[in-house]
C-alpha cells in the first residue's frame, strides 16, 4: 500500500459506478441529446450527467480537493490534490452506438499524477494504478510490451481537431515503411490503457487534454513503459504532447514523431 492507496480504491469504485451510469444512457441512445462543440467534437447529455455524478461523489469524499473536468468549470482546492475527470472519453463512438468508450479518473498532487483509473464499461474492464504501486486490470498486474520493433504490433495514433493535423498522413506513411501498423479507436484514454496492458506498442498524439491522458500515462509508467513526461506546472490545465510506449520500442516511437511534433532529438 502507498500513501495514495485509499484514493485509488475510491477512484476505482467511482469510475465503475460512473461507467454503469454511462451504460444506462448508452442503452437508450435514441433519447439522448447531442450537441457539437466544434468540428468532430461532440458532447452529450450523458457526458454532462456522468461528470456531475462524479463531481458530487468527489465533493462528498474529498471536499477540499480541486476538480478539473472536461464538461464543467474547474473547482479550486486547498490540499494540493486535484481530480481530473473525463466522464466519457470517446463520445463520437458513444453517440453512434460504438462501445469503444471509457470513464477516466485521475488524481494529481502538485501536478504529478498519483492515481489513475480507466474503466471500459462495455467490456467490464477496469485499468488502474498508483504511483509506485504498479498497474492492474481487474485485479491482475499488467505490463507494457517487451517488443523492440514497430514491426511487432500496432501503434496507436491520435490527433486533436484543435491542432494542426497535416503531419499525420506522413507519420502513418513513415510507420508503414517501418513495417508497422496504425490503430485508432477514437478514445485516446482507452488506447493509453491498451499500451499499459501490452495490447498496443505505444501511442502518439500531437496534443491531449489532461482529462484524456494523465490517468493512462501513469498506468504506462507503472506497467514498465516509457512516456514523454509532461510538465507538472502546465499539464493539468494546458494538456501535453503524447509519446508513450514499451520501454524497448520507445526510442523508435519517439524518433518516428519527433520531427512532426517539433520535439528535441531524443526523448
Amino acid at each position: 500500500m502507498t500513501n495514495h492507496s485509499e484514493r485509488l480504491i475510491f477512484a476505482r469504485d467511482l469510475a465503475e459506478r460512473a461507467g454503469k451510469l454511462g451504460m444506462d444512457f448508452f442503452r437508450r441512445l435514441d433519447q439522448l441529446t447531442v450537441e457539437a462543440k466544434g468540428h468532430q467534437d461532440l458532447v452529450s447529455e450523458a457526458d454532462r450527467e456522468v461528470e456531475l455524478f462524479v463531481r458530487r461523489e468527489l465533493d462528498r469524499a474529498y471536499p477540499d480537493d480541486g476538480i478539473i473536468g472536461e464538461e464543467h468549470a474547474p473547482k479550486a482546492g486547498t490540499t494540493g490534490y486535484e481530480w481530473v475527470i473525463d466522464p466519457i472519453d470517446g463520445t463520437a463512438n458513444f453517440v453512434r452506438g460504438i462501445p469503444a468508450w471509457c470513464v477516466a479518473i485521475a488524481c494529481a498532487k502538485e501536478g504529478v499524477t498519483v492515481t489513475g483509473v480507466i474503466c471500459e464499461p462495455a467490456t467490464g474492464e477496469t485499468f488502474y494504478g498508483e504511483k509506485g504501486g504498479g498497474a492492474w486490470l481487474n485485479g491482475k498486474p499488467i505490463h507494457a510490451t517487451k517488443s523492440r520493433s514497430l514491426g511487432d504490433g500496432s501503434l496507436g495514433i491520435g490527433f486533436s481537431s484543435r491542432r494542426e493535423t497535416s503531419a499525420v498522413p506522413g507519420l502513418i506513411a513513415d510507420l508503414l515503411a517501418k513495417g508497422g501498423v496504425f490503430y485508432r479507436n477514437a478514445s485516446g484514454a482507452l488506447m493509453l490503457a491498451y499500451v499499459a496492458s501490452g495490447r498496443l506498442l505505444g501511442y502518439i498524439e500531437n496534443h491531449m487534454n489532461s482529462w484524456d491522458c494523465v490517468a493512462g500515462l501513469l498506468l504506462i509508467e507503472e506497467a514498465g513503459g516509457r512516456i514523454l513526461t509532461p510538465d507538472p506546472r502546465t499539464v493539468l490545465k494546458g494538456g501535453t504532447v503524447i509519446v508513450a510506449g514499451g520501454a524497448d520500442v520507445y526510442d523508435e516511437i519517439y524518433g518516428l514523431c519527433s520531427k512532426s511534433f517539433g520535439l528535441p532529438g531524443s526523448g
